[in-house]
């Protein structure tokens, strides 16, 4: 095979033909399981490094000055680090050195201010410039999931959790609808992309099992409870229609009647979206794998529809038939949706792919 490769190159290059050949050959990636294997190595050693540095320097808790001192260096040293890093190891251990300067660096702030919205408003700063910086995909998509938990944290002391929800859908809907925006930046902006997608999950999961109720009994509330949940709403409702709005530029425009059927959908989403919360997310996220063609954006919408039907059905606030009636309204409404971006895709086929006539054939 290599003789007769050899003897065409020959004959290509006296014919004139230039050949484009690589001049090194691409590397070979590594297994997902050696990979995993190499990411708890680098942990391992992290936790044992760091263990010794925190028997050396125990004293650092003592003092606020000293502990954030020593928190930026070791995040400054994980910078340095992930710099240098051509491998998960040494990527994985510069994540575990950041989170511990983080946790050194917050220790100064939760002797200020406690555990106050001033605290998770600096922390929720932190995590967006770290997010920024660190040439780290996996520390990327780590400080993007560490900034939505930090969000929900600050809006929940003014009970205004509902609306982080609300915003960090919406963050995640424009970053992948813009993600070939910035060709430079198409890695990090996918990194940011997952760790929402991840605190989106999260948060969802952690509303309906309701394990921090605590803290969402705050006595400064700035708005009702209501009102919370009808902003989130409209923030889910607002996330939707750039998706549709991005499908609609993929493809021709519909016809007026089309276009007023959907957004009509998309209010109906949002009306049931207030008694049923997290339908609105799920859906969008759903609608929005689709519209870019992200299978792990499609599955997480799916889930997050299951996690709401499921916790609709257990709510004990309302029988069993007016939540069978509401399921049963739900999903007569996504099968209309359904049907309609089926007839308008299949319009829009026959439109581009339509014979012409044999009459219109010109005869020289």
């Amino acid at each position: 095979m290599s003789q007769s490769m050899s003897t065409l190159k020959q004959r290509l290059t006296q014919a004139g033909i230039a050949l484009n050949e690589p001049s090194s050959t691409a590397p070979l990636e590594s297994p997902w399981f050696v990979r995993v294997l190499q990411a708890f190595s680098g942990w391992l050693a992290a936790l044992f490094l760091l263990g010794f540095i925190a028997t050396a320097v125990v004293f650092v808790l003592e003092s606020s000055v000293a502990s954030l001192v020593v928190g930026s260096l070791l995040i400054g040293g994980a910078f340095a680090l992930l710099r240098a890093a051509r491998g998960d190891v040494l990527e994985h251990m510069a994540l575990a050195f950041s989170l511990a300067g983080q946790l050194l660096v917050a220790w100064p702030a939760v002797e200020m201010w406690g555990i106050s919205a001033s605290l998770w408003w600096v922390l929720l700063a932190l995590q967006c410039a770290l997010a920024l910086i660190m040439p780290s995909q996996v520390h990327r998509s780590m400080s993007a999931f560490l900034a939505s938990l930090a969000l929900t944290m600050a809006l929940a002391v003014n009970g205004l959790a509902p609306v982080a929800i609300g915003l960090v859908v919406l963050v995640l809907t424009l970053l992948w609808l813009n993600e070939c925006r910035w060709p430079g930046r198409i890695g990090a902006v996918q990194a940011w992309g997952a760790g929402l997608l991840v605190g989106l999950l999260v948060l969802q999961g952690q509303a309906y099992s309701n394990q921090l109720a605590w803290l969402y009994d705050s006595g400064a509330q700035w708005f009702g409870p209501w009102l919370a949940s009808w902003l989130s709403t409209a923030l889910v409702a607002l996330a939707l229609v750039c998706v549709i709005l991005q499908a609609f530029r993929q493809h021709s425009q519909p016809a007026i009647a089309q276009r007023l059927a959907i957004y009509g959908a998309v209010a109906l989403v949002a009306v049931v979206s207030v008694y049923m919360p997290g339908l609105g997310a799920g859906v969008t996220v759903l609608l929005l794998g689709f519209t870019i063609g992200h299978r792990v954006l499609m599955g997480s919408g799916i889930l997050l529809l299951l996690m709401a039907a499921s916790s609709y059905y257990y709510w004990l606030d309302v029988t069993l038939l007016m939540k069978s009636l509401m399921l049963l309204a739900m999903g007569a409404l996504l099968l209309s949706i359904r049907w309609i971006l089926k007839r308008w895709w299949l319009n829009q086929w026959l439109t581009v792919h339509k014979p012409a006539p044999l009459g219109d054939t010109n005869e020289q």
